[in-house]
């Protein structure tokens, strides 16, 4: 139950954070049945009364020759990758682009780096969900002093203005800089609840000492000295083999980084001797070919074995929803059975 009080106090507090100006023009290329286009990209050119060019559905090539009429553009991170495809993506044609904006899913660092080579530009991570709307956000301006915003390949930026945003353990404290727990957040722009779930309202939230709300997110991550959140993934995704805690995104890291890795997705699937079992699909590069194996013997060099899949897997694709994500569900649906037959 989001309320006209938790939108408004986010589109405003965006609406400055991230700079929207006078003859600000937004490339609206997002569906409109999830927040990310719905709220986030329209309301912030709703709000700043920007012109908005608006397509019915993704199209690359329209989106890049749109690019010199617009100066703002906000995607998942597969919009991104599809994007980087078009060869009319260059920076000439980003030339009056002030803003790219992702988000929905996490963005690889081979992306954020090549679109800062091939456009000038440096993608503006940030995290939120749909209780939220917007939680954390790398900065769009740059601080006193510096020449350009501090945006951190990976993070999602710090906190928000007005946002409470914090990592805790599992009896509810805060962990320190660099560890790994809980997202719990609360402030103006979290719901209310869910409609007509009482019970499942009051599980998700959690008070302090003093009384305050904090909705727990089911999102995993870590905060550096800096104050950047990491996202290393959802609690639900969380494999725990052998007693042992295995954070994917931890794992991915390491495969997406190998020659010829495109990208990556660990899971934990049933295991007669250790509960859970740590196995991943990885997608090659356009032109690349992949040996599952040994990329795991090489990964043995690199974590610590209980991390270390049992079993890889070289597929064509992984599947996705429509904003982009991944949906492991259906990869460990697919191998169930696997170490249990």
């Amino acid at each position: 139950m989001l309320s006209h009080g938790n939108l408004l106090s986010n589109a405003q507090m965006l609406k400055d954070f991230w700079d929207w100006r006078e003859g600000d023009v937004l490339i609206h290329a997002l569906p409109i049945f999830h927040v990310h286009g719905l709220f986030v990209a329209s309301h912030g050119a709703l709000l700043n009364g920007s012109k908005m060019l608006w397509l019915s559905k993704f199209d690359p090539k329209a989106v890049v020759e749109r690019l010199p009429r617009a100066s703002v553009f906000m995607g998942v991170p597969t919009l991104y990758v599809r994007l980087l495809q078009e060869v009319g993506l260059t920076r000439e044609a980003c030339r009056n682009m002030r803003l790219f904006i992702s988000g929905s899913a996490p963005l690889l660092i081979e992306t954020f780096r090549d679109w800062q080579a091939r456009t000038g530009h440096t993608i503006l991570e940030r995290y939120g969900m749909s209780e939220t709307i917007m939680l954390t956000s790398n900065p769009c301006r740059a601080e006193a002093g510096e020449h350009e915003p501090r945006r951190l390949g990976g993070t999602v930026g710090p906190a928000l203005p007005g946002v409470g945003v914090r990592v805790v353990d599992d009896a509810g404290a805060a962990v320190a800089a660099d560890e790994i727990g809980h997202v719990q957040v609360r402030g103006p722009n979290v719901f209310g609840g869910y409609w007509r779930m009482p019970e499942k309202t009051a599980e998700e939230f959690t008070a302090d000492a003093s009384g305050e709300r904090w909705f727990r997110t089911g999102d995993v991550g870590r905060f550096d000295a800096q104050g950047y959140l990491t996202i290393v993934g959802r609690s639900k995704d969380l494999i725990i083999t052998g007693g042992y805690n295995v954070y994917p995104a931890e794992i991915e890291g390491w495969l997406n980084d190998m020659p010829g890795v495109a990208e990556s997705a660990v899971v934990g699937v049933p295991h007669p001797d250790f509960g859970e079992g740590v196995i991943a699909l990885i997608v090659p590069k356009v032109g690349a070919t992949l040996d599952a194996d040994a990329l795991v013997v090489q990964l043995k060099t690199q974590i610590a074995g209980y991390k270390v899949p049992k079993r890889a897997f070289v597929v064509a694709e992984l599947p996705r929803n429509a904003m982009g994500k991944v949906q492991k569900n259906l990869l460990r649906d697919a191998h169930r059975a696997l170490f249990t037959g």
